[in-house]
C-alpha cells in the first residue's frame, strides 16, 4: 500500500503528461532537455523503441538509435519524465514481439523493420 501523498503526487504526474500510442517498433522523435552549465537547450533524439518497461508512473521505454560510425546507441526514458519536451510517433513499425533486444546483433537492412500498413 502506497502512502497517500505518494499516490496523489504520480497521478498529478501521470495527468499532466500527454503521452501518444506507442509500441515496440514504432519510430520515435522525442524533444530532451538537456542543461549545460546555466543554459538548457531541447535536443531531439529519434530511433526505434525496443522496450518498453513496467506501468503507471514508473513506466519506461528503451529508443535504439544509430550514431555516429554506425554504433548503436540506446537511451532509456521514464514515459513521464519532465525532461522529455515533445513526443512524437514518426513512424508504425510491424513486429511481433514486445521486446526487439535481438536488434543489438543486426546490422545494416537486417535491421530494418517493416511499416504498419494501416
Amino acid at each position: 500500500m502506497k502512502n497517500r501523498y505518494i499516490a496523489s503526487f504520480e497521478a498529478a504526474q501521470v495527468e499532466s503528461k500527454e503521452i501518444p500510442q506507442f509500441r515496440a517498433g514504432d519510430n520515435v522523435r522525442l524533444g530532451v532537455e538537456i542543461k549545460e552549465g546555466e543554459k538548457k537547450r531541447v535536443q531531439t533524439y529519434e530511433g526505434v523503441v525496443i522496450a518498453r518497461h513496467g506501468e503507471g508512473p514508473s513506466a519506461t521505454f528503451t529508443v535504439r538509435k544509430i550514431g555516429a560510425n554506425s554504433v548503436g546507441v540506446e537511451r532509456i526514458f521514464p514515459l513521464y519524465s519532465e525532461s522529455i519536451k515533445t513526443f512524437e510517433v514518426t513512424r508504425r513499425g510491424r513486429v511481433r514481439r514486445a521486446k526487439l533486444h535481438y536488434l543489438r546483433g543486426l546490422k545494416g537492412k537486417a535491421a530494418r523493420i517493416k511499416e504498419l500498413k494501416k
